[in-house]
């Protein structure tokens, strides 16, 4: 089986396994986003929704949050670890963000890609999640995912695979695929426990089907 057809085999199946997915971190407005995928670096997506609830209930909006000063934000957000360089990001995007975008986030990737904090992963998820437009988002379930998939072949390298993935995956799926891909990394296809192969929905057709057994 060609990585396409493979690739478009597993979309098939994860889309029946997984219909209702979706990005786990809570937002209502695409600047809260930004914020939470800055604090969710080595950091659950549990405790970052905790945690937000306390720095927008004092800093509301863009501009509050603009304008507040580093070492509060800091505080705020050090249960999320990293505390001071993540506080430093989330200050200086949303300084830009008050200042030369209206409060707005832009729906750009190159521009995206300007802001403090933001990297390819980022900037996809923005772009996928907020704009609806093709993206890709190459986090660690992800890349653990397509190299035993056999979508890719012991690449390690984000953005390598992202352009991997590019090749073989329809733009149209890319956001959601990216998502059921951390769904079920979640529960069947672990990093800290042996796979679950043997209740596994894409045993039929991944490379890696029985290697853990």
């Amino acid at each position: 089986m060609r990585k396409k057809e493979r690739a478009l085999a597993i979309i098939d199946l994860l889309k029946k396994e997984y219909p209702n997915t979706g990005c786990s971190l809570e937002y209502d407005e695409a600047w809260k986003l930004l914020v939470s995928v800055r604090l969710a670096a080595q950091c659950t997506d549990a405790r970052v929704n905790v945690v937000v609830k306390d720095l927008y209930e004092k800093y509301p909006t863009v501009e509050a949050l603009a304008n507040a000063p580093v070492d509060d934000i800091e505080k705020i957000v050090r249960p999320c670890g990293l505390g001071k360089s993540k506080a430093k990001d989330i200050s200086g995007c949303m300084k830009i963000l008050h200042e030369k975008y209206e409060g707005k986030v832009p729906d750009d990737f190159d521009k995206l890609m300007e802001l403090p904090g933001v990297g390819r992963k980022s900037a996809n998820l923005i772009m996928g999640d907020v704009f609806g437009k093709p993206a890709i988002v190459t986090d660690t379930h992800c890349i653990r995912l397509v190299n035993r998939f056999g979508l890719v072949n012991n690449i390690k390298e984000p953005k390598k695979v992202e352009m991997e993935l590019w090749k073989i995956i329809p733009p149209e799926e890319g956001n959601d695929f990216c998502h059921r891909l951390v769904d079920h990394g979640r529960e069947i296809c672990t990093a800290r426990t042996k796979p679950y192969c043997h209740r596994c929905c894409l045993k039929e057709v991944c490379k890696s089907a029985g290697k853990f057994d």
